[in-house]
């Protein structure tokens, strides 16, 4: 078993892989956070094996937190992109079995 824990400051308008598709593992958990206040609200969004973000989650306001684990997750790319006017601070964790 395998635990990564990342943390990235992504700038205003930019785009990053935040977990490359496993190869040689299975994922059984992750989580992206951004870092911010609690009263703070920044919009940003996570997409799954689409870097154009056709199709995407919208996390803002309160919920700047997502988490997913058991062992049918998402096993692909996972983007993030900031549509706010300013850098954010991230963290994610994987666990690969």
């Amino acid at each position: 078993m395998v635990q990564t824990v990342y943390t990235y400051l992504l700038p205003a308008g930019k785009k990053r892989i935040m977990f490359e598709k496993p190869l040689a593992l299975h994922r059984i958990f992750f989580s992206v956070c951004v870092l911010t206040g609690t009263n703070a609200w920044y919009d940003f969004r996570m997409s799954f094996d689409d870097p154009m973000f056709r199709s995407f989650y919208m996390l803002n306001g309160p919920a700047k937190y997502f988490k997913a684990e058991g062992a049918d997750i998402f096993q692909g790319d996972i983007w993030v992109l900031n549509v706010s006017g300013t850098d954010l601070r991230f963290t994610a964790t994987e666990i690969l079995r």
